[in-house]
């Protein structure tokens, strides 16, 4: 079956080394983090390809303010390039994000990515009002960590993020890492709202389940929102190779038809794949 992942990081090189000189010290810290795709541009895109991911989001946050503009450059020429990659947009909670935003829009993103942890921003701030609304109105996925995993942020929590979602009831957010470690308050925010989704990102996979288990009524609970999750994965920056986490997927005992679904559709309509 051909993967769709929706949660995949390339970056500007620069960008990416500080991104795994944050990974080398959680590890120096006691937590056994090895990047398993530590590698060039060139290697990360074969192994993407051996693994039969047909499409995937390359997802780019910015930490500070100035950096997003730049980054939604790099990633329009990323995806002109590279022919399973889909052109994504980021932004950050500052003077001007509504119009860099919608100039990524009208370039033709497909996907955003907004990392309130390590933003470090108020996803209700209202200079980003107009950002959530342009993205409800146009019907783009935003890729959301606003989970309190691995650590909780001042502006993270499930709680916090349902106010934009108040606000933007039709915006389409994907929920990252499904709300880890809060994945019943995930699930109730995808049974609210009906253009929200989880993804899978390191969920139920060994090294998660040692920190933040899935609850007893999980599968059940997927079994009837297949619809609504897609397969994620962090790939590069993952400390374990990339079946794992399909592996993971797979124990949750879903049909055929509703694995189809986390696994390949969700994606392809999410991103827009037949466009």
């Amino acid at each position: 079956m051909a993967l769709v992942d929706v949660h995949v990081h390339f970056m500007p090189e620069n960008v990416l080394n500080k991104v795994w000189a944050y990974f080398d010290r959680v590890r120096e810290s006691g937590v056994d983090w090895i990047i398993w795709y530590r590698t060039d541009e060139n290697a990360r895109l074969a192994a993407l390809r051996e693994l039969g991911v047909s499409a995937f989001a390359p997802l780019l946050y910015p930490h500070k303010p100035g950096m997003a503009e730049w980054l939604n450059a790099w990633a329009a020429d990323f995806a002109a390039r590279v022919p399973e990659a889909v052109p994504t947009g980021t932004f950050y909670a500052e003077p001007g994000a509504e119009a860099y935003v919608r100039k990524a829009l009208e370039a033709g993103a497909r996907c955003f990515k907004s990392h309130v942890q390590v933003g470090a921003y108020d996803p209700r701030d209202a200079l980003l009002d107009g950002v959530w609304g342009q993205l409800a109105e146009a019907g783009v996925p935003v890729v959301v960590h606003c989970g309190d995993g691995p650590m909780p942020g001042e502006f993270t929590g499930l709680d916090v993020f349902e106010e934009v979602l108040r606000r933007h009831p039709r915006l389409t957010a994907v929920l990252a890492h499904a709300g880890m470690p809060n994945y019943s308050g995930a699930l109730d925010l995808v049974e609210r709202y009906r253009n929200v989704h989880v993804d899978t990102t390191m969920v139920g996979v060994p090294f998660s389940e040692a920190m933040a288990p899935l609850p007893a009524d999980w599968r059940a609970r997927v079994a009837g929102l297949a619809d609504r999750v897609v397969l994620g994965s962090d790939f590069p920056n993952i400390p374990y190779p990339y079946e794992v986490q399909i592996d993971a997927i797979r124990s949750w005992g879903l049909d055929a038809a509703a694995l189809q679904m986390v696994l390949h559709d969700t994606g392809a309509r999410l991103l827009q794949l037949s466009r």
